[in-house]
């Protein structure tokens, strides 16, 4: 039986086992002895050796001993699956003629791919990204921010065509931007189906970042042998140098493109589009120029993950908007179900709709375009089938729910937004069909030739526009309007509760805003964990054990954190210099403060340059720690603050009577952060001269970044505050009664307080627990959490103001602050605590009594 023919061939061809490669360039594996199990047939012309390279030999001997040398040296810096090791300016034959080389792994091989060197490309290509990427980080919009950098980089790479190309949910692809040559037609706007580009292909897109085709017309160069003697393929993932898919090499001869390049975006480690380069002619582009270009990628994705998330802070504006119009338009104790002439204008300004209904407690509602009582409850069990807490968008309701079919002639799209747990709530938001057009890159659909020869897969021969119009579809829910619906789901609970029973109401939202605040905390958490992630990926290679390499990130994790702390303390304003020193030394020198000597003016360090610094001065700390002046007790370190002639702050770094210094042997990550840091990214300098008497280094912060202030403005450090704060404590309440049902933070807060001077700390976890306390004794102070399970705390909180005892109320949420002197209490403790907001609690319980 013939295999079937259709577009999922495409997903199942082995494009990364090939077995050739393109011509610009040659290739050799070698296995863990370091002999040749398998090469390219082109490997002596382009290296200009005059014997073969046999198989099952050793590689050290046709090439430069000192080439051998780098080569080994850059495979034993492999300590990752898909890390490329790149050297540039090789002598492999000895013979002065230079190459630029690619070192990866693949299975139990080593993969060298070898190019001819152009001479000063790596430092022209470098020298020209600094300012492109200065220029694309004053656009702060997706729109501006992709259509720039599709002419900066066509500008740097020389194509005739950049496009930049971003998928949609369904896998199709749009040209979202565009920069090419006058007399090209445009592609900008046009569809592409998600056949034009494989399943496969998009996991090597993720792993690699760039993929070149220098010559669509080139003669593909074969490895020797096609398998290996365990009859396994060359796995060429990671290569660059990689050969072409000839359904892939068809399809580009079909558009007239000879050579392209495609470069990889990534958002949250996922694909998120791609540009496309197209050239009308043969292009090689420098390995230098290509390496450059994977780090434009990099920083460009950085951008564009900054610009989606303004784009997204915008949509929370919006909708805290909606939310206040809501909250203010809705007559209080008019049910829900009653208050669609109010509702449906409001949202309309946000979420355009030809219909809305909403259904609570059993009571329907509609307006405008919208099923009656009947149809509605036909589908009301699949809509609580679907999953809890969760918006769910339809274009074609009916696909889904058969039952839909019913209202089709009035709407078929719907936005449904459940607005409780049980019973199973909703309000949703109608759109009747629309007759769309979709703009195609020519006939998605044409994939299939039947020829003389049978059945085979062909790409499309045309790229003109092709609309297909789709029928039985409302017009897309669009990823803003859904971010609203969310805000409005929130919005709407927040309604419902309040038109409750006051005390199940309050006890519903606290349980409501506890699921907003594990969303949100799960958001920052993927967050913290991408950010360690990079910083894991880039510190592995440093590491010389299991607790080094935890050593290592986790001082560098401990410095990001505490330079946040700084600047966000202040509503991320600048944040004090020595403050940060002081944190760096603690870890080494907190009990010999007398060895960090800091002398100079005071300054003040803007947030986008304050983060930066903190990295570069805990690898400065580490090292004199692990290697320099602190690593002994003798030591000293001596910090230099001088402010230039044009209000830029030079600093400098002496290491005075430590260990002799001996410069590192090869240049790791953290010497990239000292040394590259400060100026790629504020545009200062940087400089560290291993003297064997110790370590010298001067820095340079443009004035942009720095604020000087006098010793007062600056304020004390965290420790000076903290030591004050404590020794301002008096009157000490004796007895202390805290009311918390989580056990792991009434015995953390037990511990402070007693830390703090309180002598007798009494913990209850229940409403009868801390009744039945105060029934036995009086205390002094009592703290107490509002929210405890599934009961409130009111009737302690009642309690404790008929017998005058003076309280604090803990809890997550902010909004209870309203509720504070009615219920008469001091203040509110906002969680999560520390023992400093203990230690100001204490200072006022003592002032007041």
């Amino acid at each position: 039986m013939n295999e079937q023919v259709d577009l999922s061939n495409c997903d199942r061809e082995p494009i990364h086992q090939l077995g050739q490669i393109q011509d610009f360039g040659a290739l050799v594996a070698v296995n863990g002895d370091w002999l040749v199990s398998q090469r390219s047939a082109n490997l002596e012309a382009i290296i200009g050796l005059d014997k073969p390279i046999k198989l099952g030999t050793r590689l050290a001997p046709y090439l430069n001993a000192a080439a051998v040398n780098a080569l080994r040296s850059a495979v034993s810096e492999l300590a990752e699956d898909d890390q490329v090791e790149r050297l540039f300016g090789v002598d492999l034959a000895g013979n002065g003629q230079l190459f630029d080389c690619a070192i990866h792994t693949s299975g139990p091989n080593q993969i060298i791919e070898i190019e001819p060197h152009v001479a000063g490309e790596s430092d022209r290509q470098f020298a020209r990204l600094r300012p492109v990427m200065s220029r694309l980080d004053k656009h702060d919009t997706v729109d501006a921010l992709t259509e720039h950098a599709a002419h900066e980089l066509r500008e740097t790479l020389g194509f005739d065509r950049v496009m930049v190309y971003r998928f949609h949910d369904d896998l199709s692809g749009e040209v979202i931007a565009e920069a090419r040559r006058d007399d090209l037609e445009s592609f900008y706007q046009l569809r592409y189906p998600k056949s034009d580009i494989p399943a496969q292909a998009r996991a090597l897109y993720v792993r690699n970042r760039i993929r070149i085709i220098s010559d669509v017309n080139g003669t593909a160069v074969p490895i020797e042998p096609g398998v290996s003697v365990e009859g396994e393929p060359l796995d060429l993932s990671m290569s660059t140098l990689r050969s072409v898919s000839p359904i892939h090499l068809e399809y580009l001869r079909n558009m007239g493109v000879e050579a392209s390049l495609s470069i990889s975006i990534i958002i949250g480690g996922k694909l998120w589009g791609l540009f496309a380069c197209h050239h009308y002619a043969p292009r090689v582009l420098p390995y230098a120029q290509r390496t450059a270009t994977e780090l434009f990628s990099e920083l460009f994705s950085l951008l564009l993950e900054r610009s989606l998330s303004l784009e997204n802070s915008k949509l929370r504006e919006v909708g805290r908007t909606v939310h206040d119009r809501l909250m203010r338009d809705i007559v209080s104790g008019t049910a829900l179900a009653e208050s669609l002439p109010t509702l449906d204008p409001i949202i309309d300004q946000v979420i355009a709709h030809d219909g809305i209904s909403v259904f609570v407690e059993g009571h329907y509602e509609a307006r405008g375009k919208a099923p009656n009582e009947e149809e509605f409850r036909a589908i009301l069990p699949a809509l609580n089938g679907a999953a809890t807490s969760r918006v769910l968008a339809s274009t074609a309701l009916p696909d889904r729910i058969p039952e839909a079919a019913r209202f089709a002639d009035r709407a078929v799209g719907a936005l449904v937004i459940p607005i409780s747990r049980t019973p199973r709530d909703h309000l949703v938001l109608w759109r009747r069909e629309l007759k769309q057009t979709v703009t195609w890159a020519g006939n998605p659909q044409k994939a299939v030739d039947f020829g003389p020869n049978g059945a085979r897969l062909t790409p499309r021969k045309s790229f003109e526009a092709w609309q297909e119009s789709v029928d039985g579809t409302s017009k897309q829910w669009s990823p803003a309007e859904l971010q609203i619906a969310e805000s409005l789901r929130v919005t709407l609970l927040e309604i419902i509760l309040r038109l409750t029973d006051e005390v199940v109401e309050e006890r519903t939202k606290a349980q409501q805003q506890q699921e907003l605040l594990i969303a949100e905390l799960n958001h920052r958490v993927r967050n913290i964990l991408n950010l360690i992630r990079g910083l894991i990926n880039k510190s592995r290679s440093e590491a010389s054990s299991v607790e080094n390499f935890a050593e290592i990130v986790g001082g560098r994790i401990n410095s990001l954190a505490s330079a946040h702390d700084n600047i966000t303390k202040g509503n991320w304003s600048p944040a004090p210099l020595r403050e940060l020193f002081e944190t760096e030394a603690e870890a080494y020198i907190s009990e010999q403060r007398e060895r960090m000597v800091i002398t100079g003016p005071y300054v003040m360090i803007s947030p986008e340059a304050y983060t930066v610094l903190a990295l570069v001065i805990h690898e400065m700390m580490t090292n004199s720690a692990k290697y320099g002046s602190l690593s002994d007790q003798s030591g000293q370190l001596d910090v230099t603050i001088m402010r230039g002639s044009g209000d830029e702050m030079l600093l400098e770094w002496r290491e005075i009577g430590g260990p002799p210094v001996k410069p590192p042997k090869r240049r790791g990550f953290g010497s990239t952060i000292i040394e590259r840091s400060i100026p790629f990214e504020l545009e200062g300098n940087a400089s560290i001269d291993y003297k064997l008497k110790g370590v010298e280094a001067a820095f340079c912060i443009p004035s942009r970044f720095i604020t000087w202030v006098s010793k007062e403005d600056a304020g004390a450090n965290e420790r000076e505050k903290k030591a004050v704060l404590m020794s301002e404590l008096s009157n000490v309440p004796a007895t202390v009664l805290l009311v918390e049902d989580s056990m792991i933070i009434a015995l953390d807060t037990e511990d402070c307080l007693r830390e703090l001077g309180v002598k007798t700390v009494q913990l209850e976890s229940t409403v009868a627990g801390a009744l039945d306390a105060l029934g036995k004794d009086t205390p002094d102070l009592a703290l107490l959490d509002y929210n405890l399970g599934k009961e409130s705390s009111e009737r302690v909180a009642e309690e404790l103001k008929a017998r005058g005892i003076p309280y604090w109320l803990a809890t997550g949420y902010g909004e209870m602050e309203d509720r504070l002197e009615e219920m008469g209490a001091r203040g509110l403790l906002t969680k999560p605590y520390g023992k400093d907001d203990l230690a100001r609690i204490l200072k006022a319980f003592g002032e007041t009594s």
